[in-house]
């Protein structure tokens, strides 16, 4: 007799639910896929029991046939493709024609359909015994209503390893709100045990975009979002994305969509990390709703059965793309800006309102400051009244001023000044600049500063230390990386497929100031490295930048090690606390913040300043009441 032998369907399909239907929310996201690609623009879910009791989908698509309805349910059927050229440019989001049969393997599933241009519904039936399903006619509006009972009522394994009923709505509502983001276009709504949780309608404009981004992902998270937009080609990157001061513990703020659909990719994962290098305090995760549309013969979504996971042809120039257009947004993003971003639409609402100019043209009031010592000035009669504002060659004064400790970190770090980030200060204009006037110093640490619409206060340290180092990099940028020969050449033992890469990358690092040589198959040899990183650990760097090329197709290990550096003596070229610095001095920092990108965190990710308005400070006094 033979020992090998062909499994039964539902055997087989059982074995592919498990691939397939993880948990409750693995069945509505199916679901939902399928109500998308029948052209649904309107998706009711009803849940009883977190998922485990009932599931209930009905959607206005196009339908299902009547001869169809058995074939939905039968394994490897499906309408969305036909040849190989098909799934090559897969442009649905299901394609591999196993969902319905896995779930109506291991629960007991109704299928009911209509078309538009027929009478009468029809319903098929399963009970997860055998595959065969009963047809019969049916009363249902134009659309598909799918309802599944029972879920692992006759795998009972499978059941025991289902959590708590709270624990399975909530990976379930998850679900609901990805695909409503991916979606803007069709109408959701999602009822738990009677309760109507969400009740989203079609969006026809960017407000109503807006709007269900903020019931779907909070209010707070739309207050602290900057619309990015960017397009390469191909490629097409918009979405939002949260400002470094809108950090979270922990990734579950991170919604990636590639041509409509949700996945969760490590170099997605990675290039926005990188991005987000240069102003995320350690530890915490940046907040993102992206969009990446692209060719759909460029990526292959047929990797594994749950769609999640994406390779894209060329993984490398989509990468670049993704690091660059979001590094470049946060970098435009400037205090007061209402697009942070070239062609953004909405920055955080706690950010001032103003508009940002170059350098501010006129001075505030003078006040008696703390510890400072000012000419004396009288005191506005009442909240609309200000002092002159001074002469241009007060303001000039003032910006010699502040250069002269502005530099300091610059000239040790052995770069030059950049004289148009120091230019003097123009007159003439009297609207109040993004970060106001200075009008104090707060026990040598904090600046205070009267804004048009409020308090801000600035940590004095943290924002020249911001300011001094993106003149550095730029210095490094301009003058380009300078290499300095080893006295002892470096040999590093690595593996041959290592030795390959650092072959085929020699340029790339020789354009970051290292040159390696190959010195046998599996040795290499650093005969020059980068004067500023003289004294890093080369071999670690070298291991781990070829574990970046292996892996990510790119590196940026070595700037990454220089803008370290560069960090640590910016921050130790930066005005120091205690420092005494007069309102002069104070407005020229406030002024050159406002033209200084990534201002608003320190080298460490720290915030440089933040703002009280008028209505916070009321509150705190209980003002109008």
């Amino acid at each position: 007799m033979s020992e090998i032998q062909v499994l039964s369907p539902r055997l087989a399909n059982q074995i592919a639910a498990g691939e397939v239907v993880e948990r409750p929310a693995s069945v509505v996201k199916e679901m939902l896929e399928n109500s998308l690609d029948a052209g649904a623009t309107q998706i009711d879910i009803d849940i009883e029991a977190g998922g485990t009791k009932l599931i209930r989908l009905r959607d206005n698509g196009k339908g299902i046939d009547k001869d169809d309805l058995s074939l939905a349910l039968a394994r490897h059927a499906t309408s969305k493709i036909r040849t190989l050229d098909d799934l090559e440019a897969v442009a649905t989001l299901g394609f591999r024609g196993e969902a319905l049969a896995s779930i109506a393997s291991v629960s007991r599933l109704t299928l009911t359909s209509r078309q538009a241009d027929t009478e009468q519904a029809w319903q098929a039936v399963t009970e997860g015994r055998d595959m065969q399903s009963n047809i019969t006619p049916a009363a249902h509006p134009q659309g598909t209503s799918v309802e599944v009972r029972d879920l692992f009522f006759n795998t009972p394994a499978r059941r025991k390893f289902l959590r708590t009923e709270k624990t399975e709505f909530n990976h379930l509502h998850e679900v609901v709100k990805r695909q409503a983001l991916s979606r803007y276009d069709v109408g959701f709504s999602l009822r738990h045990n009677g309760r109507v949780l969400h009740q989203l309608r079609p969006c026809r404009n960017q407000k109503d975009k807006e709007q269900r981004l903020a019931a779907l992902c909070g209010p707070a998270f739309m207050d602290s979002a900057v619309f990015v937009e960017a397009e390469v080609g191909d490629l097409r990157l918009w979405g939002w994305i949260g400002l470094p001061s809108f950090s979270r513990s922990q990734a579950d703020l991170q919604h990636f969509f590639v041509n409509g659909r949700v996945i969760r990719d490590r170099l997605v994962g990675h290039a926005v990390k990188q991005a987000y290098q240069d102003v995320m305090y350690h530890g915490r995760f940046a907040a993102f709703v992206l969009y990446l549309d692209l060719e759909a013969a460029t990526v292959d979504v047929n990797v594994h059965p749950t769609k999640h996971e994406v390779r894209f042809r060329d993984g490398r120039t989509v990468h670049d793309f993704l690091f660059r257009s979001i590094h470049r947004c946060l970098a435009d993003v400037r205090p007061g800006d209402e697009q942070g971003a070239a062609d953004t639409s909405h920055l955080a609402a706690s950010q001032p309102h103003a508009a940002t100019t170059d350098a501010a043209a006129s001075m505030p009031v003078h006040q008696q400051s703390i510890g400072l010592q000012q000419p004396s000035a009288r005191f506005a009669s009442n909240d609309n009244d200000r002092a002159d504002p001074p002469t241009a060659a007060a303001l000039n004064q003032s910006h010699q001023t502040y250069q002269q400790f502005a530099s300091v970190g610059e000239q040790r770090a052995g770069f030059a000044v950049n004289p148009a980030s120091t230019a003097s200060m123009p007159a003439g204009d009297t609207e109040v600049p993004p970060l106001g006037y200075a009008v104090a110093q707060l026990h040598g640490v904090y600046i205070l500063s009267q804004a048009e619409d409020g308090l801000i206060v600035v940590d004095m340290h943290a924002a020249h230390e911001r300011i001094v180092y993106e003149r550095m990099k730029q210095s490094r940028d301009q003058q380009g990386i300078k290499s300095q020969p080893m006295l002892v050449p470096k040999s590093i033992a690595v593996s041959e497929k290592e030795a390959d890469f650092a072959e085929q990358h020699a340029a790339t690092f020789l354009e970051l100031g290292f040159v390696l040589q190959r010195a046998s198959a599996e040795s290499l040899m650093v005969r020059q490295v980068p004067v500023i990183l003289n004294n890093a650990n080369t071999e670690q760097l070298v291991r781990d930048v070829l574990a970046d090329l292996i892996v990510h197709g790119q590196s940026q290990r070595i700037k990454d090690a220089m803008d370290e550096v560069l960090a640590t003596m910016a921050c130790h070229g930066s005005v120091r606390a205690n420092r005494q610095l007069t309102l002069n001095e104070m407005n020229a920092l406030l002024r050159d913040m406002e033209v200084t990108e990534r201002s608003g965190q320190c080298n460490h990710g720290r915030p440089t300043w933040t703002r009280l308005s008028m209505a916070e400070l009321d509150k705190l006094f209980l003002r109008g009441r």
